[in-house]
């Protein structure tokens, strides 16, 4: 996508190069001055107006592309987020991303659950993403709105088709629409920040009522605990090709596989799929099943169930292919059937060594001198960022309570967009 340099003084020109080139040429042939005719036509001198000529074709042909803005907390961060990024990066050449400062989102919103550092770490991972402008303001001021368009040559300001409300009740992007320099995208239905901070503020209560109870519980009681915190994502093959790279390994990759739950897609996710890809050529992540998770950390894991989480490993500039529903053991068969060059396996991993017994998911990798441990860069987890939540949770449940009033609004006014 590109936007075209104008200039209406120069159009004729543009259009008919020959023909002003060969009248100005006649002109000097005859001895008369340009710039008599400079003082009464408006034209350059020709001494300035040779060098303009002879890049006028370049000029007429050079194109320059169309940078787009999005600003959000990404607090969080999931699939929901990384699909608006990929729309609007959809709607240009160059997607520069605004990140909303700590300070401006406990005024704002109350306390961010990640700190600025773990939000860059993510936003910044996403394939999508150009540039990140870090502590931007909540609210698109006249001035950082004219520092976006002047400093950072931004063509239009992207964002939802959710309304975004300051806390004066007026409309975040007024300036950008009135300005016309707003364009708009479909919002992702089914997920949420509010609906991830629900989920584990209800995993939760569901640990209290699993310690009241034996640890004998049946399958109707587990199924109860399931249902309290489902996820609202329908899953499309659409979606998935949408997020994918389309492309498989060459002949002579190496190929470097990692797995794991990748729940609640964090920060520590990220540099670790990072380290892991600096070591091949192709980096192929195998994301565990639901059931396999659970067995692992209990029934209330994972928070976000399958194709969630493959969708947002998929959305990491890191990643190069996923495995919907990776086995816990690593065969010869898988290795030879990906043609893996290299096993890793992170040093901070909430899994337990082993499901039933003391089997070792990586003997094989290990027997073929294909594997190695990773230093992990973070020792953030998934059970770090949700114990956040859970030591304020009377300030998220209070949020959420306002929010979750708000999205039920949307979806209860919402209409269908074609397309996104």
């Amino acid at each position: 996508m590109e936007f075209e340099s104008t200039n209406s003084n120069w159009d004729g020109v543009y259009y008919y190069p020959h023909l002003f080139g060969g009248i100005m040429l006649t002109l000097a042939l005859l001895g008369l001055s340009t710039s008599y005719f400079g003082g009464i036509m408006g034209f350059p001198t020709l001494p300035y107006l040779l060098p303009y000529l002879t890049n006028l074709h370049k000029k007429k042909g050079e194109k320059r592309k169309i940078r787009v803005y999005m600003d959000g907390c990404f607090d969080l961060m999931h699939y929901g987020h990384a699909n608006a990024l990929r729309q609007a990066k959809a709607l240009g050449d160059e997607l520069v991303v605004g990140l909303v400062s700590d300070e401006e989102i406990v005024t704002n919103k109350g306390p961010p659950v990640l700190s600025m550092e773990e939000r860059l770490a993510l936003v910044s991972g996403l394939k999508w993403v150009d540039e990140v402008i870090a502590d931007a303001p909540y609210a698109i001021t006249e001035e950082f709105m004219n520092r976006l368009f002047n400093e950072h040559k931004i063509d239009y300001i992207i964002h939802g088709d959710d309304p975004c409300l300051l806390p004066d009740g007026t409309d975040a992007y007024a300036l950008a629409k009135k300005a016309g320099r707003y364009k708009q995208i479909k919002r992702t239905e089914g997920v949420s920040s509010t609906d991830i901070v629900g989920r584990i503020l209800a995993s939760m209560d569901d640990d209290n009522e699993v310690r009241q109870e034996s640890n004998e519980m049946n399958k109707n009681e587990e199924k109860l605990l399931k249902i309290k915190h489902a996820s609202n994502f329908l899953p499309t093959s659409r979606r998935i090709v949408q997020f994918s790279n389309a492309k498989g390994p060459g002949p002579n990759a190496r190929v470097v596989y990692i797995d794991g739950a990748f729940d609640l897609f964090h920060a520590g996710h990220v540099e670790i799929l990072k380290s892991a890809r600096q070591l091949g050529d192709f980096l192929l992540v195998g994301i565990y099943t639901d059931q396999i998770v659970s067995e692992q950390r209990g029934t209330h894991f994972p928070l976000m169930h399958l194709h969630e989480r493959s969708l947002s490993v998929l959305s990491c500039r890191y990643v190069d292919e996923v495995i919907i529903g990776a086995p816990w053991e690593i065969t010869k068969d898988m290795i030879t059937t990906f043609n893996i060059s290299l096993v890793v396996h992170g040093t901070v991993s909430e899994s337990k060594s082993s499901i039933n017994g003391d089997t070792d998911p990586y003997s094989v990798p290990k027997s073929l001198g294909i594997f190695r441990m990773l230093e992990s860069p973070k020792s953030i987890t998934t059970t770090s960022v949700a114990q956040r939540i859970k030591a304020n949770h009377e300030i998220y449940e209070k949020r959420n309570a306002k929010k979750e009033a708000s999205e039920k609004k949307f979806y209860e006014e919402r209409k269908y967009i074609s397309g996104d």
